[in-house]
């Protein structure tokens, strides 16, 4: 499998042929492109920077093939589209082409007690191969080749990111969610976080439009 990097939280996976894109958000500037080539679009949850529903719904409009995969609140924003639209959560499972998925997960970390945390669900694909868990901490409970890891936000901690991967013991960490962070504020995450830091694994740090393999 292919990994290929977008700016922010948005991700592409290529497998055999297949691609999935996802949560294409509005600070990323080529989601457009990158969900014209999809075959499926896969939404941890509704927040903008990881939901743009316009450009999500005008590509359901434009092309009778693509799927949809999300949370309830993400599939009633778009509607059915002819059952193209898939409401999902944890403990489901569903497969793109050769790609499986898993569901994990139930709701947005905390920021704070006035601000509501929606649903939100990670995807786990190809048997642990990958890990996107959108805006949580939360461990999937299996064993996960590659997490993409959650650097900045309003929600996150870095107390609390190192303890994540100790749970999750992943071989591999790739950065997402990355843009509240200034490049100083990167190197000073992935120096306290990485090989040398509390988590004794490297924190990969790839620009946008970077594309590895798995």
């Amino acid at each position: 499998m292919q990994l290929t990097k977008h700016a922010h939280a948005c991700v592409t996976l290529e497998k055999d042929g297949t691609r999935l894109v996802i949560d294409p958000g509005t600070l990323t500037p080529d989601a457009a492109e990158a969900v014209a080539r999809a075959d499926a679009v896969l939404i941890t949850h509704e927040h903008f920077d990881h939901f743009d529903d316009k450009l999500v719904a005008a590509a359901l409009e434009a092309r009778p093939g693509l799927q949809v995969y999300g949370t309830t609140t993400v599939a009633a924003t778009l509607g059915s589209h002819d059952g193209r639209v898939h409401a999902v959560a944890a403990g489901d499972t569903f497969s793109v082409g050769p790609i499986t998925a898993a569901v994990h997960g139930h709701r947005h970390a905390l920021v704070h007690a006035d601000i509501p945390c929606p649903d939100n669900v990670g995807y786990l694909l190809d048997d642990g191969a990958v890990y996107h868990p959108g805006d949580a901490y939360f461990a999937p409970g299996a064993p996960v080749h590659t997490l993409l890891l959650p650097t900045s936000g309003p929600w996150t901690k870095l107390g609390e990111a190192a303890d994540y991967v100790r749970t999750v013991k992943p071989e591999r960490i790739i950065q997402i969610h990355e843009l509240m962070l200034s490049d100083l504020g990167q190197h000073s995450t992935a120096h306290l976080l990485g090989e040398k830091g509390l988590t004794g694994i490297p924190i990969e740090r790839f620009a946008p439009g970077t594309t590895v393999q798995l």
